[in-house]
């Protein structure tokens, strides 16, 4: 049985162990059953930006009426050359992952599924291996709703979605997530007519007031089905239909070429004999860990999707490097357990969110003494030249400290905006730290600047 320091299975945010490993001289194996770089490159966050970016530039271009610019008919998308250079150049990403691990020395590479056969043996294509430490990051799936009718047609789950060449002239999405509202906008925006099927509101584990304004804005341009119950699914000569009943009582059917599922995702557990270890899961499968992201079996340990803390890939990367340093780099009598900072996200959709901390719903459940400060974009010099017709910073302040408890944006390059509000909350930073700096002008950040100017004056009272 071939020994190693650390197995590392799962290729996605599981690559991330391995560049640090080799440097610390440990002989490191790592399994993936698919392609490298795992969901985010192959199958997620990459090519789903390279698609999203190209429809936010056609959405400004549709636009540029506002700015006194006319164009004459409307802009041909080559949607098949487009997933086509998107799909090769994730591909060529994998595949040089791939070559660099087989290449390596300091390497092994198991292209195939993993399984536990003890705590700390683990078989791969019938050959048994084990370590001194193994990482689990086997990352999570779409997961399929339970709809009569749905199994056995041709549905998208966002797998599909994202490499499909031909574009459907009509699409219907269930599902009001980050995921369905990002590539439903993508599909809209390259001339699907689409429809969204959503079990109350979109995206709602964001801020209220984000919430509100985004669905306002999104129903300009995507018909929405709220509510709908016992919804069913029928496939007939290439046509979906989606029927259900609306809340109140009547009835509801949709036709279109295609059908997105973008209902969330499970943890890619089952088929790892984890019932051959000690490793235990929670009712929804996502793998237990304690303080150190180790498992109930001793030096195992887990992290990303699988486990579910949270479900993107920068925070996957921060597990790593926090195992990295933890197991490897420092005394073991000084194992240090892990500690998230304020985790922050966004949601690449049109229009554009980003967030990081409290959100006022949460605020308001804890009884907080806090202050909530909002600016919109229109309002500001770069307002003036964008014209933009949604776009607001809101920040949640604490009042006793002046520290910020929360931020959420909403408009364009709000997941940039978002980065400087990231640190303030990272570092503990109050009004006052953030006043203090000069902000170019006349720069998008400004508009965040405005927002504190107001809560500063709040403050102050």
């Amino acid at each position: 049985m071939k020994q190693y320091d650390i197995i590392v299975i799962g290729g996605g945010g599981g690559t991330k162990f391995v560049t640090p490993a080799i440097a610390l001289g440990l002989k490191v194996a790592i399994i993936e059953k698919e392609d490298l770089g795992g969901t985010c490159l192959n199958r997620g966050c990459i090519p789903s930006k390279m698609l999203i970016h190209p429809a936010n530039v056609l959405t400004e271009a549709r636009d540029l009426d506002k700015y006194s610019i006319t164009h004459i008919g409307d802009f041909a998308v080559d949607f098949k050359a487009l997933v086509k250079r998107v799909s090769t150049e994730v591909d060529k990403d994998s595949q040089n992952i791939s070559k660099s691990y087989v290449d390596s020395q300091a390497i092994d590479y198991y292209h195939c599924q993993a399984k536990f056969v003890d705590d700390k043996i683990i078989d791969v294509a019938g050959k048994k291996i084990t370590a001194q430490v193994i990482c689990v990051a086997t990352g999570s799936r779409p997961s399929i709703p339970s709809i009569p009718g749905l199994q056995g047609t041709p549905y998208m789950t966002s797998r599909q979605a994202l490499r499909r060449e031909d574009l459907p002239k009509s699409l219907i999405v269930i599902g009001g997530g980050y995921i369905g509202v990002e590539l439903g906008h993508v599909y809209s925006t390259f001339g699907s007519d689409t429809t969204f099927f959503v079990r109350s509101h979109f995206l709602g584990n964001e801020d209220q007031t984000m919430r509100e304004i985004f669905q306002e804005n999104f129903e300009k341009t995507h018909k929405v089905h709220y509510g709908t119950k016992d919804l069913s699914v029928s496939y007939t000569d290439e046509v979906f239909t989606v029927s259900g009943t609306a809340p109140d009582g009547s009835p509801i059917s949709q036709k279109s070429e295609a059908l997105l599922i973008a209902t969330g995702v499970v943890p890619n557990t089952d088929e790892l004999g984890l019932e051959n270890t000690s490793i235990t899961l929670d009712k929804k499968g996502f793998i237990n860990v304690n303080e150190y992201l180790r498992t109930d079996a001793p030096d195992v340990y887990a992290l990303g999707d699988c486990v579910g803390n949270y479900m993107f890939r920068h925070s996957v990367n921060f597990e790593a490097e926090f195992l990295i340093e933890n197991l490897f780099e420092s005394d073991p009598e000084d194992m240090k357990e892990i500690s998230y900072p304020p985790m922050p996200h966004a949601v690449f959709t049109s229009p554009e969110i980003a967030g990081v901390g409290k959100t006022e719903d949460e605020l308001k459940e804890q009884k907080a003494n806090y202050l909530c400060v909002t600016h919109e974009y229109k309002s500001s010099a770069q307002g003036m030249a964008r014209l933009p017709e949604v776009g607001l910073v809101k920040i949640l302040v604490d009042k006793d400290s002046g520290k910020i408890l929360g931020a959420h944006i909403i408009g364009g390059e709000a997941a940039t905006m978002i980065h400087q509000l990231i640190l303030a909350a990272t570092i503990g930073a109050t009004v006052e730290d953030l006043l203090r700096m000069i902000y170019i002008h006349p720069a998008l950040p400004e508009i965040v600047r405005n927002a504190l100017r107001t809560a500063n004056k709040e403050l102050n009272k």
